[in-house]
């Protein structure tokens, strides 16, 4: 059996008297895709910025390896290079090269030499087929090529998981599919991945494991065709309805 590398127990967020996630289980195990499927606004992201330590918990337990991320003894940058985030809006610097973007986060909280991250950064850079537009900066590549160079960046630090945050809502419907593209390549390689999208496909193609949430709940949970096939619970069968 595989390795939990997180573990989620008992989670809940609130903003002020806004609840938007109520008593979340669940967890990731080494080489999974999950993919988080659900309505807009039912806490898909606000779980994964928890999980990227960008929000605090409420109440409940996040672990990684067994030991909660709330524990005062760990750092946050390190921490955050294991459990990579690509975010739906990019955010790269603006003010740096492609190359730089993917080089500054090795050198700040690695503490990798110039050459060493200059060196990763270009290996992931090619791996998405990014390594052309080093020397452009954000502002001239379309989004499909800021969100492969997001992805080299993340991958530039070793991660153990990545977090995908609807990494492709931002984007024109002819770039989604050359980010699938990469992330399918990710998946096929073994890289440890959840996933927030609305790309159903990938879901049920990619994924091992599919979680549906619904006002912050989630509501049901398991294997691609049991989700897609058999949905069990009358949210489920409504929301795959508006999808498929």
């Amino acid at each position: 059996m595989t390795e939990e590398i997180i573990t989620i127990k008992h989670l809940s967020k609130s903003f002020g008297t806004h609840e938007v996630l109520k008593d979340i289980d669940f967890s990731v195990r080494s080489g999974d895709v999950t993919s988080i499927i659900g309505a807009s606004g039912s806490g898909k992201s606000t779980l994964l910025r928890c999980i990227n330590m960008l929000e605090p918990a409420t109440s409940g337990e996040i672990l990684y390896h067994g030991k909660s991320i709330h524990d005062r003894s760990v750092n946050q940058a390190k921490y955050r290079s294991k459990v990579g985030m690509v975010f739906q809006s990019f955010n790269l610097f603006n003010n740096m090269t492609v190359l730089k973007n993917c080089m500054i986060g090795q050198m700040k909280v690695l503490g990798r030499s110039r050459g060493e991250a200059e060196e990763k950064a270009r290996e992931y850079l090619d791996k998405v087929g990014m390594l052309p537009f080093i020397n452009a900066r954000p502002r001239q590549l379309s989004g499909g090529q800021k969100q492969r160079v997001a992805i080299s960046r993340a991958l530039a630090m070793d991660p153990e998981v990545l977090l995908f945050d609807e990494p492709t809502s931002a984007l024109d419907p002819e770039m989604v599919g050359e980010v699938i593209g990469v992330m399918k390549q990710l998946a096929a390689e073994g890289m440890t991945m959840l996933v927030v999208t609305h790309e159903m496909s990938f879901a049920r193609t990619v994924s091992k494991n599919v979680v549906f949430m619904a006002d912050g709940v989630i509501e049901e949970q398991g294997a691609p065709d049991d989700i897609f096939e058999n949905p069990q619970r009358e949210r489920t069968r409504d929301f795959l309805a508006r999808y498929l």
